[in-house]
Formats: C-alpha cells, sequence, structure tokens
C-alpha cells in the first residue's frame, strides 16, 4: 500500500479537500460556515485523498474551537486516525450527521467509520445533539405571555443565573465543567460564549415569572453562520411550567424581529424537556451531531493540547 502523507492545505490547494466523496452530505450542512485553508488537514495515498479534517473558529480567533468537518474514505480508518493524532490542535470534534442517520444502512455505515477513526485518534463522545433550522414556513410560535423579558447590562445578573440553572442541568458541556471546575466554571464558559458571538450584548434577555421573580434568561444571537438561539435556561424553582417554550418563543420572535429569516439552534438529545420545546415552537431537527471529546481529557473545546 502507497505510503500515507498527512499535511496541511492552503489557499493554492484548498480545493483538494473536497475531492472525498461526502456520503453523509457535510458540505449542504457547512454551507453557511467559513472555513479557513490553513485549518484544514488531508491524508493522501499517492495523488488520492483518503481522510480530511476542517478545524473551525471565529473570525477573530487565533487558534480553532473545534475540528467540524471529518471525513474517512472506506478502508482508511487508520488514515484518519492518524489524522486526527498528528494535528497541532487537540480540541472538540463534531461529527455532523443527517438526521435519523442510523436508518440508513449507507450513512449508519459512514457514521460508525467516522466514529471508530475518532476513537482510535483518542477521542470518546460525549454528547449527541439535535440539530434545528427554523424558518418562516415552520411559521411563528405563539408568544403566552406569561413572562416579562428586558434586557439587563449587568453580566453578574447573568452569571447568577446561570449557577442556579447550572446546578440542576442536563447538558452534557455543562455537567463536563462542573466536574471538571465547578458551577463556576460552568457559568464562566456560558458567559464567555456569549460575548463571543458578534451580536450586540444588549439583546440578553432576563425573564420574570408573573409573581416578579427571576424565571429564566434567553440570548438571542449570531454566531458567525448566522442568527441562532444561543442560551435557554430555566432557574431550577420556575420548572414544571412549560417556560422554555415560553423562552424560546420571546427569542425566536426577537430575532425575526431583527432581520432572521432563518434560527439554528441545538439541544442534548437526552435534555426531553428542551427538545419538547423546539418541537412545540415548531423547529425542525435538520441533522445530528456528535460531539466527541479527547479521551485523556488534555485539552478543553477551543483550547490546544
Amino acid at each position: 500500500m502507497t505510503d500515507l502523507v498527512i499535511r496541511a492545505l492552503d489557499a493554492s490547494d484548498a480545493h483538494l479537500f473536497d475531492t472525498l466523496p461526502d456520503p453523509l452530505d457535510a458540505a449542504s450542512a457547512h454551507a453557511r460556515t467559513t472555513h479557513r485553508p490553513d485549518w484544514k488537514r488531508i491524508a493522501l495515498r499517492g495523488d488520492r485523498v483518503v481522510a480530511r479534517g476542517a478545524w473551525w473558529g471565529g473570525p477573530h480567533d487565533t487558534s480553532p474551537v473545534n475540528v467540524n468537518w471529518f471525513d474517512v474514505a472506506e478502508g482508511e480508518e487508520e488514515a484518519g486516525a492518524e489524522l486526527l493524532r498528528t494535528a497541532p490542535h487537540r480540541v472538540e470534534l463534531e461529527l455532523n450527521l443527517p438526521s435519523d442517520w442510523r436508518d440508513d444502512p449507507a450513512t449508519r455505515a459512514a457514521g460508525e467509520t467516522r466514529l471508530r477513526a475518532a476513537r482510535a485518534a483518542g477521542y470518546q463522545v460525549l454528547v449527541e445533539r439535535f440539530m434545528y433550522r427554523w424558518t418562516p414556513a415552520s411559521g411563528l410560535p405563539p408568544r403566552p405571555g406569561r413572562l416579562t423579558c428586558a434586557p439587563e447590562p449587568d453580566d453578574e445578573v447573568f452569571l447568577d443565573a446561570l449557577r442556579r440553572i447550572h446546578s440542576a442541568t442536563l447538558d452534557a458541556h455543562a455537567l463536563r465543567a462542573i466536574a471538571e471546575g465547578g458551577l463556576e466554571q460552568a457559568a464562566r464558559e456560558e458567559l464567555d460564549f456569549f460575548h463571543w458571538c458578534p451580536s450586540p450584548r444588549e439583546w440578553w434577555q432576563v425573564a420574570h415569572a408573573p409573581d416578579g421573580t427571576l424565571a429564566g434568561i434567553h440570548i438571542p444571537a449570531h454566531n458567525p453562520s448566522g442568527p441562532c438561539v444561543g442560551f435557554i435556561g430555566v432557574l431550577p424553582e420556575h420548572r414544571g411550567h412549560g417556560y422554555a417554550a415560553d423562552l424560546l418563543a420571546e427569542c425566536t420572535h426577537y430575532l425575526v424581529e431583527r432581520g432572521a429569516d432563518a434560527i439554528a439552534a441545538a439541544t442534548d438529545q437526552g435534555n426531553i424537556p428542551m427538545a419538547t420545546a423546539f418541537a412545540r415552537a415548531g423547529y425542525p431537527v435538520v441533522r445530528e451531531r456528535i460531539n466527541l471529546v479527547p479521551s485523556q481529557d488534555d485539552a478543553r473545546p477551543g483550547q490546544d493540547a
């Protein structure tokens, strides 16, 4: 067998990345994503691309946040593993998959091939997620009007709310942060993400219940690819009233009022209350995602090893 060559790309040969077949339709999933050519890597046997990876970050990031495109040719799992092992950045890996990908033999085989390659490279599954995309065809969700939403300029108010929300969370990334550094780390990671988004700080919203107490927060946002639901959170003492759906409706209306004609969102598949809220609000599942992290836990998402 021809020796394997792994190398980074640049603007002159970035086209090589697109020569590998795309059975999981990752190209359409990344239609709004900008990848830097020099953060793309390929594995070659002769002149044939047998594995590829695209590391991604925001326009002002100096190092990648994650690997969000990873493909392996049939029979080349070890090449894919070596591509990840030898990368200069050890960050979270996202496998973007069609919805219900396990129901079709071809997409199931392709997805499992990539999972085996990632595991061989020292990654382990953290969580599987639903990816949503709201469009006007879904109709605007009704606004129950039970909560009073307003901007809040004080970051400490959001930090306190995030600590309380994450004290009883189903979110796998938050639980990982809590295991590493407690509620403070989990809350600050969320706040850092809100600040990282290019949307205005003034958009962040607190929500009060009819009795005047803080019930939750919602963060309408833009990520580098467009409008998104940045965060929906209900304080533990206010759960059981369906307020997540209220917050999601408010967030959707807020973004549409500011010009959004499509809104991206995501939640862990095990977060049944939030998945139910998305279904009620008319957000269809358009993709699934598997998030994997280095098994040695030698890097946090967005940090180099």
